[in-house]
């Protein structure tokens, strides 16, 4: 096939990882794992927006509440 050694062993060490479901290092194969990795970074963009919120209410709960007194 022309394919020298040491690539064939690259391959199949990738493959192995990919299917130990380790990263690997380059971009995803498949159009499923681009996706996967785009929704992963979107939850987490999602959580930090929410913490955000959650905090902001805090502390504006906190500062009405001290109105009160």
């Amino acid at each position: 096939m022309g394919v020298g050694v040491s690539s064939m062993d690259n391959w199949a060490r990738k493959l192995r990882k990919e299917r130990e479901g380790k990263p690997v290092s380059g971009a995803p194969l498949s159009t499923e794992q681009r996706k996967i990795k785009e929704l992963e970074k979107r939850v987490k963009h999602l959580e930090m927006e929410k913490d955000i919120l959650k905090k902001a209410s805090a502390l504006l709960m906190s500062d009405s509440m001290r109105g009160l007194r």
